[in-house]
């Protein structure tokens, strides 16, 4: 199966752009962040996959952790990425999924696949990343 790669101009071609940096980079991290999770600290392992001093045992349950924490971001990043993009097909990137409103520039850049302005943003903060107005 052949995916096309969508051919964009100007402004969309940016976004589109940063976008797939992005994903290039959290994808990198994904490979990084499992492999530590799967391989773990070799140091304080020994030939039976047990960790050799009790000390090091917290230490690495909390490291473990710690990787299948990020993966888990890394791969909702790596969700909303994609969603952005098919908003940039479909001609909605760059609009509030909420209100509607034009998101900031300044915002898409710093992070491309915002899905709500500021306002809308804060408020779901605040109402445990709920809409308050949605029924």
């Amino acid at each position: 199966m052949t995916v096309e790669i969508p051919q964009f101009k100007g402004k969309k071609k940016k976004y589109y752009d940063l976008l797939m940096n992005l994903r290039d980079q959290i994808t990198q991290q994904l490979e990084f962040h499992t492999s530590e999770a799967l391989g773990g600290n070799s140091d304080s392992i020994d030939k039976n996959g047990m960790s050799t001093h009790m000390a090091d045992l917290g230490s690495d349950n909390f490291l473990h952790d710690m990787e299948l924490s990020l993966i888990t971001n890394e791969g909702e990043v790596l969700e909303m990425i994609d969603e952005a993009v098919q908003r940039l097909i479909d001609n909605e990137y760059g609009k509030c999924l909420d209100c509607g409103v034009t998101i900031n520039p300044e915002r898409l850049e710093a992070k491309p696949y915002a899905m709500y302005c500021i306002k809308c943003k804060t408020i779901r903060e605040h109402n445990g990343g709920i809409n308050p107005n949605q029924d």
